[in-house]
């Protein structure tokens, strides 16, 4: 056989399996009903143990933090 046989037989071999491959792919459907959220119910990130409800102080935190990572702020 020849060199030229020996690498065609498995790159015909790789490439119907590429194509069976993706010939067997299905599509994905979200079945989502009108109105009724499916998550997990969330409350606001200021009410925990830590801010006891203080939107006002978590905003400040979340600018403080904001600051903290700002790399021109931090050079300068």
């Amino acid at each position: 056989m020849s060199v030229r046989r020996l690498l065609a037989i498995p790159l015909a071999v790789c490439l119907v399996a590429l194509g069976v491959a993706g010939c067997g792919e299905k599509p994905q459907v979200v079945n989502y009903k009108q109105g009724k959220y499916q998550g997990k119910p969330d409350s606001p990130s200021w009410e925990n143990e830590r801010f006891k409800g203080d939107q006002t102080a978590w905003e400040k935190q979340l600018r403080q933090r904001n600051l903290a990572q700002n790399e021109y702020l931090r050079t300068n």
